[in-house]
């Protein structure tokens, strides 16, 4: 869709060269959402394309996902044989449904930005404790939990002019054992539910919800817990917010779901 407000379009070679932020500013990624509808609100496009982040990296650290990095450079990505969480990059992956045009254009921190419920990136990156890293207009960096970024339904803990530069996900949390499932009213829908399980060698189990509610929910536990506590868990951890309601999913379908995959993934992850 043609963008009929916008009188600029800026492209900074680096960071630095950022120019200063102001109303009717948007920066500008993949654009998969930004030219799916009218902005009359914008005036100006800020293009991080031409920033030539790396789209990642892999070191004993962990992986560094860039923001501008798309999810068909994710999905190619080779990762060492003792990352076993691996498998579950592809399937977040898998869980965006569009076309290869698509694939190939929306950005991993786009989909975080644009905090979806059924953002898939956003599910793996809070599964795997990712950290993001974000840097303010003034050019100070501050970083902030996946679970933490993403507030609630198109809310997210950008401050006007912030940008996300990218996420970081520990070595640690790709060595775990995992668990995905994914359920969507039809076989390319969009997700209802979106859960992932985590265990690592000492036993400690992880579940974390997305797209069934409005923002992600991660429960923690030091080992696998008794069928009744994930349950009781899960009910605690949605009082506040409730169950996203969208014509993907009613809110009693989408707990209902919910509680039966989380089951699911408790099950496996015990063996």
């Amino acid at each position: 869709m043609d963008l009929d407000t916008i009188t600029a379009v800026l492209r900074p070679p680096s960071l630095d060269e950022l120019p200063p932020w102001q109303d009717g500013d948007a920066w500008l990624a993949g654009g998969t959402w930004l030219f799916s509808e009218p902005q009359p609100g914008l005036t100006r496009l800020i293009d991080l394309s031409t920033l030539a982040l790396p789209a990642t990296e892999v070191s004993e650290a962990g992986l560094w996902l860039s923001a501008t990095g798309t999810i068909a450079e994710l999905d190619r990505l080779a990762l060492p044989n003792d990352w076993i969480a691996a498998p579950l990059v592809g399937q977040c992956c898998r869980a965006l449904l569009g076309s290869f045009k698509i694939w190939n254009r929306a950005s991993v921190g786009g989909n975080l930005c644009m905090a979806l419920p059924a953002g898939p990136m956003i599910a793996l990156t809070a599964a795997l404790d990712g950290l993001c890293r974000l840097r303010r207009p003034d050019g100070m960096a501050r970083r902030l939990p996946v679970t933490d970024f993403v507030l609630g339904v198109q809310r997210t803990a950008l401050a006007p002019g912030e940008i996300l530069l990218g996420i970081d996900v520990p070595a640690a949390a790709l060595k775990r054992r995992t668990a995905f499932r994914r359920i969507a009213l039809s076989p390319e829908g969009r997700s209802g539910a979106l859960l992932i399980g985590t265990r690592d060698r000492a036993g400690d189990f992880a579940l974390t919800i997305t797209a069934a509610t409005p923002r992600p929910v991660r429960l923690a536990f030091a080992t696998v817990p008794a069928a009744p506590d994930l349950q009781a868990a899960l009910a605690a951890a949605t009082e506040t917010d409730g169950w996203y309601d969208d014509v993907h999913g009613a809110p009693d379908w989408r707990r209902h779901v919910s509680g039966l995959l989380a089951e699911e993934i408790r099950e496996e992850l015990a063996r």
